[in-house]
């Protein structure tokens, strides 16, 4: 630990209104999917939102909190302001960020013309004017629903108050009403609310900011967010952003700016920016608006660098940066740079994990945070009773988070690794620029490893008679699994590469490639090697990418696809590998695609022999990860996590 503050300008602490928050650090809003159908929080909920303020965030956001539960909701189980009977659950969590000195904020939200829509069946919604969204209709919103709202919006931030939060955020950007009214592309109205006067498109958010401001009194600070551009054609862009930073500077005492639109397909990865876009891709916008507004702004999206953030604010682009997932993979991540331990943050991998999990399942798990999503398990943790020798077969993800867990626990463990390197199949993407994270999180979790107290022995591969000699009492099999290669006449030919090895040694490959699979890691291929300007195509049986549950994650894809110009062919099977490419069967007939080079990305075989060799031996055995069944990081880090805790 150091004793310098390596970041002044980050950890000054900043006054809002006269409310004290201890550092510029922000945990921006996140909504929490489990409440039940009245909008109750559950105690889970509590654990979360206080994890962060435990890791050291000045404030501490619960998103989804809606105003309007008639014709406001966004997400059928959400918050619900207008229902007194939440109080408690609320209470309970500003009372979990505020006993740990943080200040915890209400996002206060209304879906506007997307209200209501995951109903069955699709409830009433209104916007601006009459439209249609996913196919279901909406109305133009008459004066006396506007001034109901806006009072709805009054009523849900002074009812967050008396639940103890310190502070309300508007939500007036990424598609929800606020936004929709300010769009000069969706709001055409005729009357004082529209147009393209900019006055009369922000007249909304003005009279919400004074109705709030009303309810709330003069002591208690006001947070906007607002999309500072758009970023899609037809959309705004930052020059409409500063007119209406302007409009409402007077009226708010902290500006956050955001970017894009959930609602557009094409830019939800620039609001929820992927691995694709740069750290701080969208401080650009901050840093504009603030040249034009006496209020103090907030920037969001890609930021887990402490020092690119200290140079946001020294160098006046923002003047608080707000983290959303960041805090997720590492909720300590605040602490971690004060203390100058930055080189231990858990940097997030922007994979979507999160946010994808969350709407199918209704909890937020992380890729490489085992704990996320079971912060009211970990609270009540409690150290193992006996202490075991604990020898581990495989240093890939899951592996190496079984050793790191098992040490933390007070265990002896040996972590056996039959390569010279730590990290697994993974190892193969290393070198891929939209993968720094990857490669960034493999190394940290090979030296936190080690720093814990593992022995790890590299070129060793455990075989039963390996286990007897050292004695020990418990077994973990993370032996991972190999590419399925699939049986297609020609897949053995000259031309013919599997995905490690296209991965591990791009230039191997040809000018025209085909990849054989367009699941997440044929898809991420794909996109690297056309990054290279290679001419590459997709075949996938199946009708869409396959995804394995990171919907979300998609919506990057199909962006760099369009890009980089890759052709993608889903219903089409392939039936032969020739020395000119591969024939086909698609939808319409066969097929002959050219290609110097054929990439097979079918998938994985556990390796459940060796598993099997092992499981004879007489101690403790446990199996994890892919050599269990073939799946993701998130799926290998929680099961290593959970069955290490368990020993």
């Amino acid at each position: 630990m150091s004793n310098e503050n390596k970041f002044p300008n980050l950890f000054k602490p900043i006054r809002l209104r006269g409310v004290f928050f201890r550092n510029r650090i922000f945990a921006a809003p996140t909504g929490f999917m489990d409440q039940d159908g009245f909008g109750t929080l559950p105690p889970e909920a509590a654990f979360y939102y206080e994890r962060k303020a435990k890791g050291g965030a000045a404030s501490v956001a619960v998103g989804e909190c809606n105003v309007d539960s008639d014709f406001g909701t966004g997400a059928p189980r959400a918050a619900r302001l207008d229902n007194p009977l939440i109080r408690n659950s609320l209470c309970r969590i500003s009372d979990a960020v505020r006993r740990q000195g943080a200040v915890c904020a209400a996002e206060l939200q209304h879906a506007g013309n997307c209200a209501n829509r995951s109903l069955i069946p699709p409830g009433m919604a209104y916007g601006p004017v009459d439209g249609e969204v996913d196919g279901r209709p909406f109305y133009e919103m008459p004066e006396d629903m506007i001034w109901r709202i806006v009072d709805k919006f009054a009523q849900g931030a002074a009812f967050a108050k008396s639940c103890g939060f310190g502070m309300v955020l508007l939500h007036g950007g990424h598609g929800w009403l606020v936004s929709q009214f300010l769009s000069p592309t969706l709001n055409t109205r005729k009357d004082k609310w529209g147009g393209p006067d900019i006055e009369n498109r922000a007249r909304l958010a003005v009279e919400i900011l004074k109705g709030i401001r009303k309810a709330v009194g003069p002591a208690f600070p006001i947070e906007m967010r607002i999309s500072g551009s758009e970023c899609y054609d037809g959309g705004y862009g930052i020059e409409e952003g500063v007119a209406f930073a302007k409009q409402v500077e007077d009226y708010v005492d902290l500006l956050h700016v955001s970017a894009g639109s959930h609602e557009v397909d094409e830019v939800f990865t620039v609001t929820h920016p992927s691995i694709f876009l740069p750290d701080g891709c969208n401080v650009q916008f901050a840093e504009e608006i603030k040249k034009h507004v006496k209020c103090p702004v907030a920037t969001v999206g890609a930021l887990v660098d402490p020092e690119l953030m200290e140079d946001i604010i020294a160098s006046g682009k923002a003047d608080v940066v707000e983290i959303a997932r960041g805090l997720i993979a590492d909720p300590d991540l605040p602490r971690k740079a004060r203390t100058g331990r930055e080189s231990d943050i858990n940097k997030c991998l922007r994979c979507l994990n999160c946010f994808s999990n969350l709407l199918n399942n209704g909890q937020f798990h992380c890729a490489i945070n085992p704990e996320t999503g079971r912060e009211a398990e970990m609270n009540f943790a409690i150290p193992p009773s006996v202490k075991k020798k604990i020898l581990i077969a495989g240093g890939g993800i899951a592996g190496m988070q079984a050793a790191l867990t098992c040490a933390q626990r007070g265990h002896e463990v040996i972590l056996c690794e039959k390569a010279n390197i730590l990290g697994g199949a993974l190892r193969c993407e290393e070198n891929v620029p939209f993968k720094k994270y990857v490669a960034a999180y493999l190394e940290r979790q090979a030296s936190n490893a080690a720093k814990a107290g593992v022995e790890i022995r590299l070129n060793t591969e455990v075989t039963p008679e390996y286990v007897e000699k050292e004695g020990v009492d418990v077994l973990i099999a993370a032996l991972g699994a190999r590419p399925l290669v699939p049986a297609i006449p020609g897949i053995h030919g000259a031309n013919v590469l599997g995905a490690e090895e296209a991965y591990r040694n791009p230039s191997s490959a040809g000018q025209s490639i085909v990849v054989l699979g367009a699941g997440l890691v044929g898809v991420e291929l794909a996109i690297y090697l056309a990054a290279m300007g290679r001419s590459v195509s997709l075949v996938e049986m199946l009708g869409e990418i396959n995804h394995g549950g990171n919907f979300l994650h998609v919506r990057a894809l199909e962006v760099e696809i369009a890009k980089y110009g890759i052709k993608t062919f889903y219903n089409t099977k392939a039936l032969e590998i020739t020395n000119s490419g591969v024939k086909c069967a698609a939808p319409d007939g066969e097929l002959l695609l050219d290609a110097d080079t054929v990439v097979y990305a079918t998938g994985q075989q556990a390796l459940w022999d060796d598993a099997e060799r092992l499981c004879a031996c007489g101690c403790d055995f446990y199996m994890i990860g892919d050599c269990v069944s073939p799946n993701n990081i998130m799926n290998a880090t929680s099961m290593a996590f959970s069955v290490a805790r368990n020993i």
